[in-house]
């Protein structure tokens, strides 16, 4: 694994010179955020070693370099996700090249379904705590030393510092910030009625089919993690009510700005 991390990592530090402090991760539909970062450099997935390619309608495919409220940035315009068919090791590979590359923080962003009663389509939640169900966890196996330890602490995969500070920023913006659990399922077909009930029984305030696996790698070798989920659905509806993945990435795109000016923020004050 550390072999074909650094095989990317070179590649990539032959197209640039940049080292990001920040990692960036868009979710379904966020991808126009892009157009924030004064790039320099656009390396497409498909030319990076090792790296597998994003399949899903509304990821770009590319990692981004350049600057973003002063500081130096990568962002994945387009995740992998394990519904793809990837292994879980692709899934969470280019959070693992970030890091070498030199990211001091990582900023993730979802689609989700709410669960919570209280949410609504176009609201923003701040992840505080995540439940992985059924999701493969990407560190089983061998244990290689070099990326971080055999039994890594869960008890904040969401750096509470970061939270609060974005809770200031949502406050001095009015911007309406929900807070919650991320439930994490593999996907690809969105939940029935009965599973969004259970979401909301075992803890879970949105439910959706990334984000979990590589919060648990960044977690591993010692990143801070700032998550938010745009709720692009909720579970409680009506009968003859159906979700399509157009109407998820329309949900983000319009959700878009409020998410934009919380990170850009949020990373100026890093």
């Amino acid at each position: 694994m550390v072999k074909k991390i650094y095989e990317a990592v070179q590649y990539i530090q032959a197209r640039t010179t940049i080292q990001p402090a920040v990692g960036i991760v868009l979710g379904s539909g966020l991808g126009s955020f892009t157009s924030e970062i004064q790039a320099e450099c656009e390396i497409p997935y498909g030319e990076i070693p090792n790296f597998p390619v994003s399949t899903v309608e509304g990821h770009q495919g590319k990692l981004i370099f350049g600057t973003l409220s002063g500081k130096k940035v990568v962002a994945m315009a387009g995740r992998f996700h394990y519904y793809e068919g990837y292994s879980v090791d692709e899934v969470v590979f280019p959070i693992r090249v970030m890091k070498f590359l030199g990211i001091k923080n990582l900023f993730v962003s979802n689609a989700a379904g709410g669960t919570h009663p209280d949410f609504h389509v176009g609201d923003l939640m701040i992840i505080n705590d995540h439940i992985s169900f059924f999701t493969p966890n990407p560190l089983v196996g061998k244990n290689d030393n070099d990326l971080g330890p055999r039994f890594p602490d869960m008890s904040e995969p969401y750096k509470k510092d970061l939270i609060n500070k974005a809770k200031d920023i949502a406050r001095a913006n009015k911007i309406d910030l929900k807070e919650g659990v991320y439930f994490g399922v593999t996907g690809p077909t969105f939940e029935t009625r009965a599973e969004y009930k259970l979401v909301r029984i075992l803890g879970g305030d949105a439910v959706g089919m990334s984000t979990v696996q590589e919060v648990t790698v960044a977690n591993h070798m010692g990143i801070p993690v700032f998550a938010v989920s745009v709720i692009t659905d909720v579970g409680i509806r009506e009968e003859e009510n159906t979700i399509t993945h157009e109407e998820v990435l329309q949900a983000a795109k319009e959700a878009e700005p409020k998410l934009t000016l919380i990170f850009k923020e949020l990373i100026r004050q890093l």
